[in-house]
């Protein structure tokens, strides 16, 4: 009896610790779907850092305002001078100066890309169990396919490989430049809202059993400066035709986010995904950088980058501090406003870090900054570099910033960004010691970084003409009386 006793007292406390024991892993299997969560990265292109209804803008941007709401604004995000550079800075986690690609973009002609030995953010996550697909503009090698999204670490790609299509047609110089999973697609519509289609397409089909990363990149709002009728038509009251297609392009680009926000939400994913939003760089001030489909040099640039000097291409902050905003329920503290710096390199080990995946072999620039987005906490960054090329460097620590362009003439900049943000104050003349710290440290940078790229394509090319045949007097002359 006894022993029956005994019997019954173990079965009881077995029962009850495997009970316990369900009861606590539970909550544990819960944080660990909690640990990786779906990520839905959106990169808008050339957005003006004021073109947002949050920063002010007349423009209507209903779903990026309650999106920016209800998680944190980053007001102090930083991204690269222009497009290939900032995607290839988000891809890697390191500055573009470390594989090359620190110069301008990749030209439509010309045949290189992002380095392969790289550890790509779609490689890092697949490798942690996600599914991943982009959906939108990738620019970061189009002329091999070793460069195309689907041979880095993306399962699903569709959207243009190279910088600037057209918007109906997705064409550049009379060429295609639409893909889905390697293929070219020839299809009707305009291309954002293309983007958004597949982008809904993917979420309903998707299983939630497995993480998502829709790394969602638009076209917009790069030139040509297009829209359809029905949106140019909501702003009637903007009479220059650039910013009036510029501002229905927005619109229409905040439309397909909120299709995208409404599918996560029917498939039951939006409490458990976290939305990064930024533009690649800077709305464009400069007309030699608005593109090569149409001849801007004469149109008024329609981007509004609000207080800060400046565009797209150039290192002040107009070029460079741009729009982002992050949101995640229950994980971010609603409507917050984060003043610490970020810079884009650093989203690659935040993300990663969340997903529980693997940083790769090579040192990183980024830094994880969730700690700072999700509860505001000071970040772990101290400094920003905006770009290290051979004729100019641009580096901040703290609150100093330097702009040193170093071609002869030279010149030098330097700003207190707190108290000056606009940059309209050059303090180098009072503070030589500072210039010359920043300029020490731009200089090891530039030690540190790989060739430019295209600069030492276009170097190779211009020796070449050297030895085209001699234009002589004699030879012209003769070429004219054949005219």
């Amino acid at each position: 009896m006894e022993m029956k006793s005994r019997l019954i007292r173990v079965l009881k406390i077995t029962v009850l610790s495997v009970t316990l024991l369900a009861a606590v892993q539970k909550p544990g299997d819960a944080h660990a779907a909690e640990s990786k969560p779906n990520i839905l990265y959106i990169v808008t292109d050339d957005l003006g850092w004021k073109d947002v209804g949050f920063h002010g803008s007349d423009i209507k941007t209903p779903t990026l305002d309650a999106l920016a709401a209800k998680g944190a604004k980053l007001e102090q995000f930083y991204a690269q001078p222009m497009c290939t550079p900032t995607r290839a800075a988000i891809m890697t986690g390191r500055y573009p100066m470390r594989y090359g690609l620190q110069t301008a973009v990749i030209p439509q002609g010309h045949t290189y890309g992002l380095a392969t030995d790289e550890w790509l953010l779609p490689q890092a996550l697949k490798d942690a169990g996600y599914e991943t697909a982009i959906v939108g503009k990738w620019h970061l090698g189009h002329a091999d396919q070793k460069f195309w999204p689907r041979q880095r670490g993306f399962d699903h790609a569709y959207g243009p490989l190279i910088g600037e299509i057209d918007y109906f047609t997705h064409k550049v110089d009379g060429k295609v430049d639409w893909f889905r999973n390697n293929e070219v697609v020839e299809e009707e519509g305009y291309s954002t809202t293309l983007l958004g289609n597949e982008a809904v397409k993917l979420i309903e089909e998707h299983d939630p059993a497995t993480p998502l990363f829709l790394y969602l990149a638009f076209n917009a709002v790069h030139t040509p400066y297009q829209a359809p009728q029905d949106h140019l038509d909501q702003y009637k009251n903007i009479e220059d035709p650039s910013r009036r297609a510029y501002a229905a392009s927005t619109t229409v680009m905040d439309e397909q986010i909120g299709r995208v926000i409404a599918a996560l939400e029917q498939k039951k994913m939006l409490d458990n995904t976290l939305i990064i939003f930024q533009s690649d760089n800077g709305g464009t001030r400069d007309p030699k950088f608005a593109g090569a489909i149409t001849d801007m040099s004469k149109v008024v640039l329609p981007a509004d980058n609000g207080p800060y000097r400046d565009g797209k291409g150039s290192l002040y902050e107009g070029g460079t501090r741009v729009v982002a905003f992050a949101s995640w329920p229950g994980h971010i503290k609603e409507g917050s406003t984060v003043t610490e710096m970020i810079h884009t390199v650093d989203l690659f080990p935040t993300l990663i870090k969340l997903a529980g995946g693997k940083l790769g072999k090579k040192p990183l620039d980024g830094v994880d900054v969730w700690g700072t987005i999700s509860e505001g906490k000071p970040s772990p960054r101290t400094e920003i570099v905006y770009n290290i090329e051979p004729f100019r460097a641009g580096i901040r620590q703290g609150d100093w910033k330097l702009i040193w362009r170093t071609l002869l003439p030279q010149s030098v900049e330097l700003y207190n960004i707190a108290e000056d943000p606009s940059e309209t104050k050059n303090l180098a003349a009072q503070n030589p010691e500072k210039v010359a710290e920043l300029q020490k440290r731009a200089n090891e940078l530039a030690g540190d970084a790989e060739k430019s790229l295209l600069l030492q394509i276009e170097i190779k090319n211009m020796l070449g003409r050297m030895h085209l045949s001699p234009a002589l007097p004699g030879d012209l002359e003769s070429l004219d009386a054949e005219r």
